[in-house]
């Protein structure tokens, strides 16, 4: 029962370490963008004729204010860290269950973390690897390459306008 409570504990503090991983990954994130003075990457637009700005307090003004919130709210997503690829698997021959991980997390841009925890019989081991642009200055694991490689897979595909086109499945 003590052993089943301890596990209990591991894995929740493993989750609050993974959850500082991300929170650190965005703050040092924020900081080399200030200290590099280059604005966020923003989408590119699409530029329509200027409107002279309707009057204040009516729907017309109100229309303007929120489409300039979504464009802010659009641009800021793009640097969130909201794509995602999970691979299980067995670590250890004599262990089953696929009770190893990695996942990747980023943005975008391609920017983020890959976190892996590594499980045996006596004990998890967790690593955090940086990426940036889809590629780390650390060596991955062939796992942490695969849930990168999906990843990045996920981008290509979401670039490629043919992509809605043809469908998954469909041939190209």
């Amino acid at each position: 029962m003590s052993s089943t409570l301890a596990g209990g504990f591991g894995i929740a503090a493993l989750f609050v370490a993974v959850l500082a991983l991300v929170f650190a990954v965005q703050a040092l994130r924020g900081q080399t963008a200030a200290a590099k003075d280059v604005p966020p990457a923003t989408p590119p637009k699409t530029e329509l004729p200027p409107r002279p700005d309707p009057k204040p307090g009516t729907v017309g003004a109100q229309l303007h204010t929120l489409g300039r919130q979504l464009e802010q709210t659009q641009a800021g997503l793009k640097l969130s860290l909201q794509h995602l690829a999970i691979v299980r698997y067995d670590a250890f021959g004599d262990m089953g269950g696929r009770m190893s991980w990695s996942v990747a997390l980023l943005d975008d841009n391609g920017d983020g973390v890959v976190l892996t925890s590594i499980n045996s019989r006596n004990d998890a081991r967790s690593y955090a690897k940086e990426i940036k642009a889809f590629e780390s200055e650390a060596k991955l694991s062939p796992e942490e390459e695969e849930a990168l490689e999906t990843l990045r897979k996920q981008a290509a595909a979401a670039c490629d306008p043919r992509a809605g086109l043809t469908g998954p499945s469909s041939p190209a």
